[in-house]
């Protein structure tokens, strides 16, 4: 049986008390996936294109793939179990030999990471985007005060 995807992107990133609040979603629903504040800096410079001293991990998977011929196809956050989000990294890998598609279980947090270093798409089962809480009001007010400060 084939899941249901809706589209997404990473909206926004606070830091929260412990780690980050990462918002996901799109035009119609915002939600929310906490994470570790490394990996929410992480993520941060991959989307900012942000240069980097030294190679960090998901840039050295990043290479590791791109040197096997393996492209990131697209990550699916999959479900929530109590306040745990379980997600897919999907890999498609192409050669002579033929082509290959990979499924994996992964955190949330790696596979936004890995998606975002690729610029692969994202998505989130529909199933669990009608489960979970929106937050698309918090993320506008607290643009709408970033907008405020940075005007002062």
């Amino acid at each position: 049986m084939k899941r249901e995807v809706i589209p997404v992107q990473i909206r926004g990133i606070l830091p929260a008390n412990s780690g980050a609040a990462l918002f996901l979603g799109n035009d119609d629903k915002v939600f929310v996936i906490q994470v570790e504040s490394g990996m929410a800096q992480v993520i941060g410079m991959f989307l900012r294109d942000a240069p980097k001293e030294r190679p960090l991990t998901h840039d050295l998977m990043g290479h590791v793939f791109k040197g096997f011929g393996i492209t990131v196809e697209r990550v699916v956050i999959t479900e929530l179990k109590g306040t745990t989000y379980f997600a897919r990294l999907i890999l498609k890998e192409e050669n002579e030999l033929g082509k290959k598609i990979v499924e994996l279980d992964a955190r949330p947090s790696d596979c936004l990471a890995i998606a975002t270093f690729h610029k692969a798409p994202m998505y989130v089962s529909t199933e669990l985007f009608e489960q979970v809480e929106d937050m698309s009001e918090l993320l506008d007010k607290m643009n709408e005060k970033s907008g405020e400060e940075s005007a002062e």
